[in-house]
């Protein structure tokens, strides 16, 4: 598993992610969505933290956070994990069968400009990547079915965005991502490394000692 960030600063977007353990489905019905999308809402009740983003697929799940304060994150992704998957081996009859998730999830921030639409992107488009569905909005499981079909209560979950998205959103959402920053992105999962402009970077990367995780890395494509 690689390295996560130990730390985390209050007021900057970061792109979560974990998978389960071997890839096997963590989700394999409806009700394992919902069953989900139910302990989210009762996490971010219990321990606040602002959802921008996010895309359950059927053996790994995305979140873009933005911590109110230093140590936001490892809580609220702790009892996220643990709930799930307390309740996961209680559904399936699997107590005592060992880790559902890789490990510790992965994380990084992201800069709150243009290169936060594009992660956000990378996120809310993942099941039309995966060819699950024809239409990115169609994906039930995530923050953009959420705001534009949910009900009120469904929205109020979700936190406003820092940069608006474009009004022709969902035409630009269904368009594809560039490759280059598909692999940029990645890159930052990999890494766990800063992602966005390189005075941004640098200095994030000061600020939370994250200097190990640039070695080797490029520099950010901008749009």
């Amino acid at each position: 598993m690689g390295r996560s960030l130990r730390k985390s600063a209050p007021d900057v977007i970061y792109h979560v992610i974990n998978r389960s353990n071997g890839r096997f489905a963590l989700f394999r019905k409806p009700a394992d969505y919902q069953a989900f999308e139910r302990i989210l809402e009762e996490v971010q009740e219990k321990y606040p933290i602002r959802i921008l983003s996010y895309c359950i697929m059927p053996n790994h799940w995305h979140f873009l956070l933005k911590p109110y304060k230093a140590g936001d994150l490892s809580v609220f992704m702790r009892s996220l994990t643990l709930t799930h998957t307390q309740r996961w081996h209680t559904h399936y009859h699997r107590v005592g069968y060992g880790h559902l998730y890789q490990g510790r999830f992965k994380s990084f921030p992201v800069e709150s400009d243009e290169y936060f639409l594009q992660v956000a992107k990378y996120v809310e488009s993942n099941a039309l990547r995966a060819k699950l569905v024809t239409k990115a909005q169609d994906w039930q499981w995530g923050s953009l079915w959420r705001r534009e079909f949910g009900s009120k209560e469904e929205k109020s979950i979700m936190a406003s965005w820092p940069i608006p998205p474009k009004k022709d959103y969902l035409k630009v959402i269904n368009s594809p991502l560039e490759k280059e920053i598909i692999k940029d992105i990645r890159k930052s999962v990999e890494k766990s490394s800063p992602f966005g402009s390189v005075e941004w970077i640098a200095k994030m990367a000061e600020k939370l000692g994250l200097k190990s995780t640039l070695r080797g890395r490029g520099r950010p494509r901008k749009t």
